[in-house]
């Protein structure tokens, strides 16, 4: 009779979909765990996107601040990834899943237990950014396992023990841009890690790939090692590819007997690098007198020098326009008709007005009195008296003078 309560109970609960489920994550190691519709005890799918999923830590609507979870259209399922940090080491975590069908709005839970394993952090990284694939397809354990085969097989022999993906992300979640085209790949970040020293063909590489640091991305460049990732179905960008590395890593201080000095070395450091707030006294305060001062100085003095120069163009042409406006043109010659008296035809006759000897040679000077200006013109045989026609006015008139005479 108790046996049967018993297997009546345990069917109640996989019939409610309340189950426990225990996993194990390590410390600076990624963590992955798929969420499908067999953890629900739903074994169809009728439509598609016909189940949602929401994890949340236990009592609290969020996950932990290590944790993701994303939801993947093309595998119908949902991922909780993330890689725990030395602070999560040695502690129990407890995850509410609450699944919805939404064809007949059904809803059921499932408690996911998890222990966090402390594990050393690995000293050295290699970072990549694979172009054709998504997040979600490196939740595939054996591409995974391609990735890890190239650098345990050819680029780092020495990582074969203990080579692991220690970090991955959706390259958008790192700061990356959309395809173009909604049917290109995202991009995803990789990090894998060893305890092992870097390969001198590693090292190779990082220097063949270091001139191309300065630049945001570089998928046309083709390196040595191009063809490795290619067959295996990876393309790289590598002005993403670096490698890091700690000078004195963990486990061998651990591994040699020296946890303690380690220990107080470690002590000694998180002081030093505590940060000291400064009292409001040894605040430096800006003087912005002097910045205006500065900023308006040296505008000034341009505009002042352009000024000069304007004005000192403006009154060279000033002086130049009255230098030339002195000596006006004028006619220099001056026609004057007369007639003959006999045949009453007339006579043209053209003189010059600068001309000197105009009054001497062709012009009577006959006046009565100084104040005529009448001149007496021999035309033929007759004389006649002409005024010569006045020079247009252009200010200072010209004055042609010769006997004290002006014309």
């Amino acid at each position: 009779m108790k046996f049967l309560n018993f297997l009546v109970f345990v069917l109640a609960l996989v019939c409610s979909g309340v189950w426990g489920i225990k996993l194990q994550a390590n410390v600076g190691e990624l963590f992955t765990y798929k969420i499908e519709p067999q953890l629900f005890n739903w074994t169809h799918q009728v439509i598609s996107q016909q189940f949602r999923y929401r994890p949340s830590l236990k009592s609290y609507p969020d996950l932990p601040s290590w944790m993701r979870y994303m939801y993947s259209h093309e595998y119908h399922a949902g991922f909780l990834y993330g890689t725990p940090p030395e602070s999560a080491a040695g502690k129990d975590l407890s995850l509410d899943v609450v699944a919805l069908n939404r064809q007949n709005y059904e809803t059921r839970h499932v408690v996911v237990s998890m222990f966090v394993a402390h594990k050393f952090p690995t000293p050295n990284v290699v970072q990549m950014k694979i172009n054709n694939l998504n997040w979600v397809h490196l939740m595939d354990p054996g591409r995974v396992e391609n990735l890890r085969n190239i650098f345990r097989n050819d680029l780092w022999p020495n990582s074969k023990e203990d080579l692991s993906v220690v970090f991955m992300e959706s390259a958008v979640n790192m700061g990356g841009r959309l395809p173009l085209r909604p049917q290109q790949r995202e991009g995803v970040i990789v990090h894998v890690g060893s305890f092992a020293q870097f390969s001198p063909r590693l090292k190779e590489l990082q220097e063949e790939v270091r001139p191309l640091y300065k630049l945001p991305s570089c998928t046309y460049k083709r390196t040595s090692v191009q063809k490795i990732f290619e067959n295996v179905g990876f393309k790289l960008d590598w002005c993403a590819f670096r490698m890091e590395s700690l000078e004195s890593p963990t486990e061998i201080l651990f591994h040699s007997g020296k946890q303690q000095n380690e220990q107080q070395v470690t002590e000694d450091q998180r002081e030093q690098d505590r940060w000291m707030g400064i009292s409001r006294e040894d605040v430096p305060e800006r003087n912005y007198i002097d910045e205006f001062a500065f900023a308006f100085a040296i505008p000034g003095m341009i505009f002042a020098i352009l000024i000069g120069m304007l004005s000192a163009v403006l009154c060279f042409h000033h002086e130049k326009f009255s230098s030339s406006s002195d000596y006006p043109m004028s006619s220099t010659v001056q026609m004057v008709q007369c007639s003959d008296s006999k045949s009453n035809q007339p006579i043209t006759t053209l003189k010059s007005l600068k001309d000197p000897n105009f009054l001497l040679d062709n012009t009577s000077m006959r006046s009565q009195s100084p104040n005529n200006s009448f001149y007496q013109l021999d035309c033929g045989t007759s004389s006649i008296y002409a005024r010569p026609k006045p020079p247009p006015y252009k200010g200072q008139a010209a004055t042609l003078g010769r006997n004290g005479v002006d014309i």
